[in-house]
């Protein structure tokens, strides 16, 4: 077998193989990062940094730092059901950890942030580099084949392979692990606006006919923008054959969204991708490999949030990495560990918000429960305590507790 030249080496330089790489470099390994565009760079997503990512960054000695780039501050939701019920609740902050609610950072400027400081740990980083195939001896995978953009082809070996090169992951496709489920995936576009009313320390989350199940979002963002978009499980958006570009246009011209556009500025066209969401438990590992973030299908299948499971996907797979690398044993029955810690921390969390998925298609209960809230002070101080954590979200997933509801 030919002989290693890196400890790591991660495809992709997103969150994921960002915070992956300085998780790696900090414990002294050595490590490759490749990245096939070149930063900054757009990266099509709602731009939401949730307290789960802050987490992660404060673990990182970054939050400080991040709290300090082009952003919108977060300290509440507000929700609309299909019948335009509205109801705002406060995220509710734990003030012993010094940990911001919420942060909206586009992802040309999050992402660029994170690269260079995995530059600065001490990872070497390659862009404008396309892996196209993977190099595998004995039944391992110990490398990686790509080009420059230049168009010379090299080869690189190393002891484990991080894919976290998004919902197309190569790595994923060729260890055979690549599935796309429409039962499991969301369509979303976003466009970015400058000039859109009534925006505030919130983030707007809003159900409207056209696209059930789903939702419409407008997010604030730096120097006056907005993040707009809309997005709708894949299996109806099929059965429905809805164009989603012109759902998200219909969507502008109805009250009360048009009185807050009529003078709003598009920056840009509507930008669509994907979203392999974690209501199925993909398997994310194999011999000598291992996949973090949307290349594992992490993204919260409710809220469409992926940026804290990458981040913590980042931290379990360097830590599985480095006790690998200790043990001399990259088998797939090591590396399952992964799977196992990283579902111990986000598994229950996912397993609710895909039943929670399951109740935003249904057009009553939406109704139902965002109506009670805007009505009952008690109901909202329930859902924000649930959104925070503070009390358990598979009560939220429970039936009974729409009955407890109707009474209170």
């Amino acid at each position: 077998m030919a002989q290693s030249d890196w400890d790591i080496i991660i495809v992709g330089a997103g969150p994921a193989g960002s915070a992956a790489a300085i998780y790696g470099a900090r414990q002294g390994l050595k490590v490759l990062l490749l990245e096939k565009d070149f930063f900054p760079r757009d990266k099509i997503c709602g731009d939401a940094i949730s307290g789960k990512s802050m987490t992660i960054l404060k673990d990182l000695n970054l939050l400080d730092e991040v709290q300090k780039l082009p952003s919108a501050y977060i300290d509440s939701i507000t929700f609309s059901s299909p019948d335009r019920k509205e109801v705002n609740l406060s995220m509710i902050k734990d003030q012993s950890n010094g940990i911001p609610t919420g942060l909206v950072i586009r992802r040309e400027i999050f992402d660029d942030f994170l690269f260079n400081q995995a530059k600065k740990a001490g990872a070497v980083v390659i862009e404008r580099f396309t892996v196209n195939d993977l190099l595998v001896e004995d039944g391992k995978v110990c490398g990686i084949r790509g080009k420059h953009k230049s168009g010379e082809t090299e080869e690189f070996h190393a002891k484990i392979i991080l894919g976290a090169d998004g919902f197309k992951s190569l790595v994923a496709r060729k260890t055979g692990l690549y599935r796309h489920d429409p039962e499991h995936w969301v369509v979303a576009l976003r466009q970015y606006f400058k000039g859109v009313t009534g925006l505030n320390q919130q983030i707007e989350l809003h159900y409207v006919d056209e696209i059930q199940p789903g939702y419409f979002w407008i997010f604030p963002a730096d120097n006056d923008t907005a993040n707009v978009g809309i997005g709708m499980h894949h299996n109806s958006l099929k059965m429905r054959k809805v164009d989603l570009k012109k759902a998200l246009g219909d969507t502008l011209k109805q009250s009360p969204f048009k009185e807050r556009f009529a003078n709003a500025e598009p920056l840009e066209e509507p930008k669509g991708w994907n979203l392999p969401v974690g209501s199925l438990h993909r398997k994310c590992f194999g011999n000598g490999f291992l996949l973090l973030g949307d290349a594992a299908g992490l993204i919260d299948p409710f809220t469409g949030e992926g940026i804290g499971n990458a981040l913590y996907s980042a931290k379990i797979g360097v830590q599985t990495a480095a006790d690998a690398i200790k043990q001399n044993d990259f088998s797939e029955d090591f590396l399952s560990k992964y799977d196992k810690d990283l579902w111990a921390v986000i598994g229950d969390e996912l397993n609710v918000s895909s039943k929670l998925q399951k109740i935003g298609r249904n057009r009553f209960l939406l109704n139902f429960v965002i109506n009670k809230a805007a009505r009952s002070q008690h109901v909202k101080e329930i859902i924000s305590g649930m959104m925070a954590n503070q009390i358990p979200k598979t009560k939220l997933a429970n039936p009974l507790f729409y009955i407890k509801l109707l009474f209170s």
